[in-house]
């Protein structure tokens, strides 16, 4: 048997960016923690010189993530259809030249983004000019009620307790959990909860907006459009939710399991009631 070789070469590694930030949050302890946090950058990948898509990467392997994609959407049959491929970070773009240009241009699509969750949500950018024309308001919140709120929601991921495989979104006002929903990803949880707020007419901005999943820019910008100025999650943060949460002011807790939790952003906000139970126990 014949040992497979490469029939062609081009250098995946060439262009990588690191993928960890380093940030600081603040623990169930109010303890300042220096932590590491991913990247979430935007590459626009344009072939032959056209916007066909924008990824949302952690930079690590940009070539590989955009001649996967290719292929993977059929858009590229054979490696040597590619003549090259260079990116630019400066620019946040993947340029990749191919050989046929003409069969690429039957191809072409509407740029959008594709972002780093599962589920893949769409992420436009014409609406984040008006997200950040505002600002959120400064609002209090009891870390005894992270707890309370927490051991609530452990009741209610039925799906996931039945056979895994979901992601879970909680709508929830002080303590109480006023709407859970499970869906394959996070996103269409998220979204299914801002449908159902619209329609019943239900104000964000005394809420809080609890994920399974992590935070990335998407889930972010997801509860700012719904007006929610808290977001919790047992998972952690990327970096460019970060910078977002932030910009905009939004308190941002992650990590949030039994009585742990980190606060990213907005532990001014946080009044630590439990320490004392804490340190007793």
């Amino acid at each position: 048997m014949k040992t497979a070789t490469r029939r062609y070469h081009l250098d995946i590694k060439k262009g990588c960016i690191s993928p960890i930030h380093k940030v600081f949050a603040i623990d169930e302890f109010g303890r300042r923690q220096e932590l590491s946090v991913v990247s979430e950058v935007p590459l626009t990948l344009k072939v032959d010189g056209f916007e066909l898509v924008k990824l949302m990467t952690i930079g690590n392997q940009p070539r590989a993530l955009a001649l996967g994609y290719l292929h993977n959407q059929g858009f590229i049959e054979k490696i040597e259809e590619i003549a090259s491929i260079a990116v630019d970070w400066e620019n946040e773009t993947v340029n990749v030249v191919t050989r046929n240009r003409a069969a690429m241009r039957r191809h072409r699509t509407k740029l959008s983004t594709v972002t780093s969750g599962c589920g893949q949500g769409t992420l436009f950018d014409q609406s984040l000019d008006a997200l950040y024309r505002q600002r959120f308001p400064k609002v209090s919140m009891r870390q005894s009620i992270i707890h309370a709120l927490l051991r609530e929601i452990n009741r209610y991921n039925r799906i996931y307790r039945q056979a895994g495989s979901v992601h879970g979104c909680g709508l929830c006002q002080g303590s109480k959990l006023l709407m859970f929903v499970e869906d394959i990803g996070r996103h269409n949880a998220a979204d299914a909860i801002s449908g159902r707020m619209w329609l019943d007419g239900i104000p964000g901005k005394d809420k809080i907006l609890y994920t399974t999943g992590r935070l990335t820019s998407e889930i972010v910008l997801k509860a700012a459009r719904m007006r929610i100025p808290v977001l919790l999650s047992r998972s952690g943060i990327t970096y460019l939710a970060l910078e977002i949460a932030r910009d905009l002011g939004l308190t941002v807790i992650g990590r949030a399991k039994g009585r742990n939790h980190l606060i990213y952003n907005g532990a001014e906000n946080i009044i630590f009631d439990a320490i004392e139970k804490f340190t007793r126990n």
